[in-house]
């Protein structure tokens, strides 16, 4: 862990814990903000998530065992609330999983934050396709480059396993837009 992620967990697990609270806050709310936004879609979503993420990162702060980085741990807790978000949006539908990817299809066409264009919004729409798990596997690697090795600590799931996760998920995205032609 950097010197710097070190001192703001002592700080989060002292006396100091608001200030270094809002410090974490300003210093990882963008990038897991982006991170919860490529698996929930809309902004509304995100911001819930991300608040959900923040609530449970200031409750658990205590466990932290220090074994991963700060930025790891993070990124799983968001990962595992997207997640969870999800999972809740399914049950909460009744719904098939046809009927809940209409739904974010829908959100993300009318979504006034989101500023791509034609291509995006199709990719968008494949990775809709895609579940979760390899979702999130193909934002991680496709959209933030993020090395395996990392995204193997983050999910806890091995690198070959991660590998064939963003294979298929690209093959079922190429698949996707072949099918539009």
């Amino acid at each position: 862990m950097q010197d710097s992620d070190k001192e703001l967990v002592e700080h989060l697990k002292s006396e100091r814990k608001e200030e270094a609270f809002r410090e974490l806050i300003c210093q990882y709310q963008k990038r897991l903000y982006w991170h919860i936004r490529k698996i929930v879609l809309t902004h509304e979503d995100a911001d819930d998530v991300l608040q959900e993420t923040f609530l449970k990162v200031w409750r658990n702060i205590d466990n932290f065992r220090e074994e991963s980085s700060l930025f790891t741990w993070l990124y799983r807790i968001a990962a595992n609330e997207s997640l969870t978000f999800i999972s809740k949006q399914k049950k909460r539908a009744a719904a098939s999983l046809d009927d809940v990817s209409n739904y974010l299809n829908a959100n993300l066409e009318s979504d006034e934050y989101f500023e791509g264009d034609e291509i995006q919004i199709k990719l968008q729409k494949a990775i809709l396709t895609l579940p979760d798990k390899q979702k999130i596997v193909f934002n991680m690697r496709y959209f933030e480059e993020m090395p395996y090795q990392e995204m193997s600590e983050i999910l806890n799931t091995s690198v070959g396993a991660l590998k064939a996760s963003y294979h298929h998920a690209a093959k079922k995205i190429e698949d996707y837009f072949n099918d539009l032609e």
